[in-house]
């Protein structure tokens, strides 16, 4: 038999009222809803749960054993919904983050410092990674990703600004071999590319002119998934790499590297923290969501 939560509750509050009219000033029904759906229940269970008189109310025997077994039941239920609102009225947990190798640099850090200072009690675990997957079907609260490439049923927020992406050099490597004017001209220099996983292709440089974006598909001499690996072999003289401006800035105001093709380097949306839905958000991702919008 299907439980009927609704007139369970409303025979408690009549069992406990000893009366149809304080049952419905409690219940903020009126007392004739109440009479009916004791009545329905009455006719549900066939049996007599109230005796109803001009003076008083009171239960049956019938009454009297359900009002024993539900009582305690659906205080149980009472506390752990409570208990269940004070956890997540604080924000508190795990909060999974699966962020791009190209997107940490706007995630952690101070961002990320100053959340962890405010809301001690969220444990954040954050996964880098540039492999494409379902962030919902693998249990991940939220990612951070460029604007282009997040699914369009998903919530975005900016976590930086517009972007450029750009090819750079070691001073020594263009006294060697000299700049590429235009980026067709890479396919004859020494290049460093990148791959986000094992078995897939280095990915392809991108540039625009004119509001007409190209890609250029380079042969690397070197192909690694480590930023990091890019930019020191870079330095060194390894060849031309290609990377986000902001990652490589560093080594360009030190004099490291020097960027190419700039002409052909548009601005574009930057990094978005983005997650699935807006409707009942736990307090940690909301707590997050909150403090990114703040920092921007």
């Amino acid at each position: 038999m299907a439980v009927d939560l609704n007139g369970i509750s409303v025979f408690l509050a009549v069992a406990e009222a000893r009366s149809f009219r304080v049952a419905a000033e409690n219940l903020g029904v009126t007392r004739p809803a109440v009479s009916q759906t004791i009545r329905r229940l009455e006719d549900r269970l066939g049996v007599a749960l109230v005796q109803r008189t001009t003076r008083s109310v009171s239960l049956t025997e019938a009454g009297q054993r359900l009002y024993q077994r539900v009582a305690p039941a659906i205080s149980e239920v009472g506390l752990a919904l409570d208990a269940t609102a004070d956890r997540d009225s604080a924000p508190s947990g795990l909060l999974r983050l699966a962020v791009s190798s190209i997107a940490e640099q706007f995630i952690s850090g101070p961002l990320l410092a100053r959340f962890a200072d405010t809301f001690p009690a969220v444990l954040v675990d954050v996964t880098v990674t540039d492999e494409e997957f379902d962030i919902v079907a693998e249990g991940y609260d939220a990612g951070v990703r460029l604007g282009e490439v997040i699914d369009q049923d998903m919530i975005a927020i900016p976590v930086s600004g517009e972007q450029r992406q750009g090819a750079f050099a070691a001073p020594s490597y263009i006294e060697r071999f000299g700049k590429p004017e235009h980026p067709s001209e890479l396919s004859a220099h020494r290049c460093i590319g990148w791959r986000p996983a094992p078995h897939s292709a280095p990915y392809r440089w991108e540039f625009g002119q004119h509001g007409f974006e190209f890609d250029v598909a380079v042969d690397p001499q070197i192909t690694t998934n480590d930023m990091w690996l890019m930019i020191r072999t870079a330095c060194a003289g390894g060849g031309i790499t290609f990377g986000m401006e902001d990652t490589f800035k560093p080594y360009v105001e030190s004099g490291q590297l020097v960027p190419l093709l700039q002409e052909y380097c548009p601005p574009f949306a930057g990094f978005f923290l983005y997650y699935p839905s807006r409707r009942n958000l736990a307090p940690k991702l909301r707590a997050l969501v909150d403090h990114v919008k703040r920092w921007r």
